[in-house]
């Protein structure tokens, strides 16, 4: 982590940021998705310290370009530990709407339909997708506090997966995440991508693992490359638009 801070002057004024941090990223070997699982807790953790949080929503700006694309072809790295957020409660699952934005290069919204495909074909339940659209979005959906100049924004290329989650979590999260950005490069995808994750609704009795009890909040997350590292920045708001502090 290299920066961090409450406040951004590019965040969006309706969305209540509480927190936001950027975060340096190493090479990843051929065999290891990208490491977004741990951001989540890090986040979590220091949310935590500011106040209780209601968590409606994450945003990550992945670093697909980093990972190289030959050697994911082969498969997708995250796909072991899938397992590991299939045996909770059934009420547990979450309904949620998945976003990926490619920015200006309309390479994701080509390779949705194959996306889709892998999603319900790969040995995975963590997150099962129902349908996918690329012109129904989340009407919540956040704008990146961020200049496009950062990544290849402006964020006009999306497509949207409407499914269910097995936990809403942030461990679950960062899975989805690091899944996301693998299966995109196994496609062909190489270019940073910007991930938006809602809940559709609240959960039926939420049953969730003792570290995330405390964590009821808004999250956002995002990633891309400069030079040798890529950098990333996290946002936590607050659904109802109010700060709360211990």
């Amino acid at each position: 982590m290299n920066d961090a801070g409450q406040d951004h002057p590019l965040a969006d004024p309706a969305a209540s940021l509480v927190a936001w941090f950027q975060v340096a990223v190493d090479t990843v070997a051929d065999d290891r998705p990208l490491p977004v699982q741990p951001f989540p807790r890090c986040a979590g953790d220091v949310a935590a310290r500011i106040g209780e949080l209601n968590l409606q929503a994450v945003q990550v700006l992945l670093p697909v370009q980093v990972l190289d694309v030959p050697s994911r072809r082969a498969g997708v790295p995250s796909l072991p530990t899938a397992r590991w957020f299939e045996g909770g409660d059934r009420h547990s699952r979450t309904p949620v709407r998945v976003t990926l934005n490619s920015g200006q290069a309309p390479s994701l919204p080509a390779v949705a339909p194959h996306l889709r495909e892998e999603m319900s074909r790969l040995d995975q339940r963590a997150f099962v997708c129902e349908s996918h659209s690329d012109t129904e979005h989340d009407p919540k959906m956040m704008r990146p506090p961020f200049d496009s100049g950062f990544w290849n924004g402006p964020p006009r290329h999306r497509v949207t997966f409407s499914g269910t989650f097995a936990e809403w979590s942030l461990d679950a999260l960062g899975w989805l995440g690091g899944f996301l950005a693998g299966l995109s490069a196994q496609h062909g995808v190489t270019t940073p991508v910007l991930l938006t994750v809602t809940r559709s609704q609240q959960p039926e009795a939420a049953t969730t693992r003792p570290d995330t009890e405390a964590w009821p909040a808004r999250l956002s997350t995002w990633t891309t490359r400069r030079e040798s590292f890529a950098r990333a920045e996290w946002t936590c708001r607050h659904n109802d638009g109010r700060r709360r502090t211990q």
